[in-house]
């Protein structure tokens, strides 16, 4: 396994050590400054540790040199990865454009016939996969694992996993967020010592702007996934939480989602391969794991419905395969990043042997267009619990918190079939839309439609048509922002208008592969339309008024012109509070009058049935 280390790195297996802030020279240190902090390490082995290289192999990895503990920096991961590239014509590297700090944000392609362009990737025919690590940049165990597993493909063993498999590698996704590392960064995890940050340089969390796209680099990620098309997508993190013995959880959209039968193929073709072959290289594959309540297990695990901010919730709005990856904060970093490798390697040996089934998954989500669209969902307990890989706990009264606090104890528990809970009964359901209409001032909601790739066409003339609108009442905006968007929420009142829209308007036909993702993102009452993250606000600003002594002498003559109003107004009066408000009684009148703001509170993007 390891020979010929070095003093340094005879000393740093006994107390481990970090890099300097170039990465460049090892200094001793602590193995993980946390360690103190944390519940008891759990001792592992297991036949992956075989995949490690010696310190003497000409292509060791920083990782491997480093006792596996520690993680290189984007400059030596590149110097490394640019080394390896030219070694071989399996590999080339593309930028997919520039983070907002400066960097490129690079991602490896490997093929067989070392294909450079997404044109020349697609007349290969064979399944592509892309696997991207780093997106939360102090969980980067997918970019040491990567550069292992694409080391082994071009001078190993290994050639043959691109014989009928393509592999795309992003092996820093958030790379500014990379290179603010720290040894004192995500106290909960076990490992790299030097660990990069969650957010990006903007403090914007990038596993949470897949719908909206705020992001340089979310934007760079949706246009590479347009541009190269891949048939199965790989977000791979580090959770934490509870502990427990799983090292690799993982998970993907559900039954009751909008890719069924790309459910049917992960969970029936693709799981079975994976679990089988993470246990057998000494792994402990399992779910996501989410705990009900983190102080008492028993009361049972969360199955994860994702919404489209997240890669998986995403995946599923745009009929693409994507799993994520949530490797144990709590197991140590080699052991995570050879859990990672194992099931990279599988997935490109199972999509050699079953990837024309999932195109045609894929495919068949695609062009299902299901008349009814679920947009929120509410919680219920599955038919069928869990029997949980546990950690046995106590509980112990705090001087310090004044509660109680789990203590871990380290010792393996079975927990059996425990309850999980999900949201996967539908709440709110609409009829789908043949199309959705949006002026063309909306510059930023069309670009965010274009990013996503969602087809649009554009009205040459005006055109009347007689569509459905939105209005809506008494609009909740939250008391902070979240994400950088200030987000808002109200109940929609849906009429039919006969409406003449201007030229230039964009339309939207739902019968698109991306036609689901589409609805999801105009209708203002799923949780992550535009709409709720407070792209159309400027509706909601009223911007002219009346005066008092304008619009009493107008009510006068309202009321004397319409005897109906007049019994409206009547009837108004017998609420004592709007009678007793001068306000109230003025804006009444100013409201029916045809000199209000009639686009105040409408939701401009009109819908076609």
């Amino acid at each position: 396994m390891r020979t010929a280390l070095t003093a340094s790195f005879l000393l740093s297996s006994l107390s481990g050590f970090v890099y300097a802030a170039d990465h460049s020279t090892p200094t001793i240190q602590e193995t993980y400054v946390n360690d103190p902090f944390l519940p008891p390490q759990i001792t592992w082995h297991g036949k992956s540790e075989a995949l490690l290289q010696s310190t003497d192999n000409p292509w060791v990895t920083d990782f491997e040199l480093s006792d596996y503990i520690d993680s290189p920096s984007y400059q030596r991961t590149f110097e490394w990865l640019d080394r390896l590239v030219e070694s071989s014509d399996k590999l080339k590297k593309v930028s997919l454009g520039k983070s907002p700090q400066g960097r490129d944000i690079w991602m490896v392609i490997a093929t067989q016939s070392g294909v450079s362009s997404p044109e020349t990737l697609k007349k290969n025919s064979k399944p592509t996969v892309l696997v991207q690590a780093g997106i939360h940049a102090g969980e980067i165990d997918g970019k040491d694992a990567g550069m292992m597993l694409l080391r082994d493909i071009v001078h190993g063993e290994k050639a043959q996993l691109l014989k009928n498999a393509n592999l795309l590698f992003v092996p820093i996704f958030n790379v500014d967020a990379h290179e603010r590392a720290d040894k004192h960064n995500r106290v909960n995890q076990r490992g790299p010592i030097s660990m990069g940050w969650r957010t990006n340089a903007n403090n914007l969390n990038l596993n949470r702007d897949y719908a909206k796209a705020d992001t340089s680099e979310m934007q760079h990620m949706l246009r590479a996934i347009n541009t190269w098309q891949p048939d199965l997508y790989i977000d791979v993190h580090v959770t934490d939480g509870i502990d427990y013995q799983y090292d690799v959880t993982y998970g993907y959209n559900l039954s009751v989602g909008l890719s069924p039968a790309s459910f049917d193929w992960l969970e029936n073709t693709y799981k079975p391969q994976i679990d089988a072959t993470l246990s057998e290289q000494g792994h402990i594959p399992g779910p996501l794991v989410f705990a009900m309540d983190k102080m008492d297990i028993n009361k049972g695990m969360a199955l994860w419905h994702a919404s489209p901010r997240y890669s998986n919730g995403y995946g599923d709005a745009r009929h693409l395969p994507t799993i994520l990856i949530e490797n144990h904060s709590l197991k140590p970093y080699k052991q995570r990043v050879l859990g990672t490798y194992v099931m990279l390697e599988q997935t490109l040996k199972t999509l050699a042997s079953n990837g024309i089934k999932l195109k045609a998954a894929i495919s068949k989500d695609k062009f299902a267009y299901p008349q009814r669209v679920t947009l929120n969902w509410k919680s219920e307990q599955q038919a069928k619990g869990w029997d949980f890989k546990g950690i046995e706990y106590s509980k112990e009264y705090s001087d310090i918190s004044g509660k109680e606090v789990v203590r871990w104890s380290g010792i393996p528990k079975l927990y059996p079939n425990l309850p999980v809970i999900g949201r996967t009964q539908a709440d709110v359901t609409i009829n789908r839309p043949s199309a959705y209409y949006l002026p063309p001032q909306w510059q930023q909601v069309i670009k965010r439609l274009s990013i996503h790739g969602i087809r649009m066409t554009r009205l040459e003339q005006p055109t009347t048509k007689t569509l459905q609108q939105y209005t809506f009442d008494k609009p909740k905006f939250a008391d902070s922002s979240y994400e950088g968007h200030l987000q808002v929420t109200a109940t929609p009142t849906s009429s039919q208008q006969q409406v003449t829209l201007p030229a230039g308007t964009v339309k939207i036909d739902t019968e698109q592969p991306l036609g689901n993702l589409a609805i999801l993102l105009l209708e203002p009452q799923h949780g992550d339309s535009l709409f709720q993250w407070g792209f159309f606000n400027p509706i909601f600003t009223r911007t002219e008024y009346i005066e008092d002594y304008a619009i009493e002498p107008l009510a006068q003559k309202m009321l004397a012109a319409d005897p109906k109003l007049q019994a409206e107004f009547d009837n108004a009066l017998k609420d004592k509070d709007f009678a007793n408000d001068s306000k109230a009684r003025l804006r009444w009148f100013y409201e029916r009058s045809p000199y209000y703001d009639k686009q105040y509170l409408i939701y401009p993007v009109l819908k076609e049935l």
